[in-house]
């Protein structure tokens, strides 16, 4: 008797689309083709996604949450407020980087699907601005960063490193020199954040 298929899920429809990206590119992103790769009727899988843009749209957003799980926690926890922005880029930096290095096809085809799905991406990049936010105001009230609006030096900060995290310059990634740009990049926004010491 062969065995009784795994019941189905959204999750598992998504973690198929990916599988299906991976062999077949963006192309296939398509309820068809999960319903195919998964052995079910595509409108079995219309019961859980509505349409192909919805189907898009939840892989590029399992991509993104998968991003920002371990930012959301350094936001979270306690510590002195250069460190653990440092911290927030620089795993934000690691990650990007270590899924372009092992992934290349979903991380391809992930750049390809978030330019069809901007309100993800503007919800991804606000929700970094807000975890930067969320650092340089508790940096402020520690007295370690100068009072300034956290909300527009996050996304100041954001955009300085721009080049070192976000996929359209996943090409410049393996460059030398690459880290010792980081470097001086954050020696300036720590400058701009840095509370003047009283005489």
């Amino acid at each position: 008797m062969p065995p009784t298929p795994p019941p189905l899920t959204r999750d598992l429809i998504l973690a198929t689309a990916e599988d299906v990206i991976r062999q077949f590119g963006p192309a296939k992103a398509n309820v068809v083709d999960v319903a195919r790769a998964l052995g079910v009727s595509h409108a079995a899988v219309y019961r859980h996604v509505a349409t192909k843009a919805e189907l898009r749209d939840l892989v590029v957003n399992r991509w993104v949450e998968a991003t920002m799980a371990p930012l959301r926690a350094i936001a979270a926890r306690p510590g002195p407020a250069p460190q653990r922005l440092r911290r927030l880029f620089d795993t934000l930096i690691a990650v990007k980087r270590r899924r372009a290095a092992d992934d290349p096809q979903v991380f391809a085809a992930y750049r390809t699907l978030a330019a069809g799905a901007p309100s993800i991406v503007a919800a991804h990049v606000a929700e970094l601005v807000d975890l930067a936010a969320t650092i340089i105001r508790a940096g402020v009230k520690e007295g370690t960063f100068r009072t300034v609006d956290p909300v527009a030096a996050g996304r100041a900060v954001l955009l300085a490193t721009y080049r070192f995290h976000h996929p359209a310059h996943a090409a410049d990634w393996g460059e030398p020199g690459l880290d010792a740009a980081v470097e001086d990049v954050w020696g300036l926004v720590m400058e701009g954040l840095r509370a003047e010491k009283s005489a």
